[in-house]
């Protein structure tokens, strides 16, 4: 599609971008890492502001429980249990023809994060976790990167600009991850539609920022937020950095390592759902699977998954292997279930 001379006009006049910062954002290579209601947000902002390239990377679909806070998705979406990857890319192609945009219905993990995060000028984080946000870390770290940390839960957000080589990476602010269930998520303490927007348009910001060299203009705070309290702090984090971090000071990548010989469970933000990852490399059939299934309860199967309903639980099987057992929480509850219906 021929551009429009007329389209980024507004932006051709805001002095910071320009013209020559124009023609940057259009050749510039950028990945939102989950696209939930935080990412799909960022990816609205980019999309419309002409970024060329956009790297899409979800693991999960579209729920009805989505539907308040995640702004690109609607009640068809949720209906045909779409991957939010691919839900995102099909309405953000409607925004914008021009830019190009790559839906990954994946985990990133170990074994992919590298392959799908070190070709780009940018990792803006959408996750809701901190095992994948070191993921995006060490990445970001290895590959002189720049990434930018967000969360919301509540009506709280934070937000934080993660420069190698120039300011404290995520291992130097948060050497230790919150345990699961001691701290408050989406799905235990709710989320309001305006601090997701609010930190998702600080990330954007800063984002067009970086992909416009503007670094002079860059935050150097870790910002805090809450909108019910009318709260906003910011922590300089400059002189932050861990002399003994063993990221971006020991060079040491450990969430790239290997991590073989049993199956993953994850307790995904407190919804009553963990995600398996079979231990060796699995792909399904899932016609193949649906018959098999079928004589034990109700399946439902999409082109990109598969969802079977037995007793009070309701299995999401992925072709790559991977399987979400809604209606516990419970890690040894969730591998009877995956191991009396999908083997070891």
């Amino acid at each position: 599609m021929k551009r429009n001379p007329f389209r980024y006009s507004r932006q051709h006049l805001f002095t910071p971008i320009g013209s020559s910062g124009q023609d940057k954002l259009l050749y510039s290579r950028v990945a939102i890492v989950g696209m939930g209601a935080i990412g799909s947000s960022l990816a609205n902002h980019l999309v419309r502001a002409g970024v060329g390239f956009i790297r899409l990377i979800d693991r999960d679909f579209v729920d009805y429980s989505n539907l308040p806070g995640h702004i690109l998705y609607d009640e068809k979406d949720a209906e045909q249990r779409l991957p939010k990857a691919l839900a995102a890319k099909l309405k953000l192609a409607t925004i914008n023809s021009t830019v190009q945009i790559e839906a990954q219905i994946a985990d990133l993990s170990w074994k992919n994060a590298e392959e799908l995060l070190a070709d780009l000028d940018l990792i803006l984080d959408g996750s809701d976790n901190f095992e994948v946000r070191y993921l995006i870390n060490d990445v970001s770290v290895k590959h002189h990167i720049p990434w930018i940390f967000g969360e919301a839960v509540g009506s709280k957000g934070m937000t934080a600009n993660i420069l190698p080589g120039q300011t404290p990476c995520l291992r130097c602010l948060f050497p230790i991850a919150p345990k699961p269930g001691t701290t408050e998520t989406s799905a235990t303490a709710g989320v309001i539609s305006p601090i997701i927007q609010a930190v998702a348009s600080y990330q954007a910001a800063e984002a067009l920022k970086i992909l416009v060299n503007d670094y002079h203009s860059l935050s150097t705070a870790l910002k805090k937020i809450d909108l019910w309290e009318n709260y906003y702090s910011e922590i300089i984090v400059e002189k932050a950095r861990n002399t003994k971090c063993p990221a971006c000071v020991s060079q040491k990548y450990e969430h790239l390592e290997p991590k073989n010989g049993k199956e993953r469970y994850i307790s995904l933000c407190g919804n009553d759902t963990v995600q398996i990852i079979p231990k060796e490399e699995t792909e399904y059939d899932l016609a193949k699977l649906s018959k098999k299934l079928a004589p034990l309860g109700k399946v439902e199967r999409t082109p990109y998954l598969l969802r079977f309903y037995v007793d009070t639980y309701d299995l999401t099987i992925f072709a790559d292997g991977r399987i979400l057992v809604h209606g516990t929480a419970e890690p040894v509850i969730a591998k009877n279930i995956y191991t009396s219906y999908l083997g070891e």
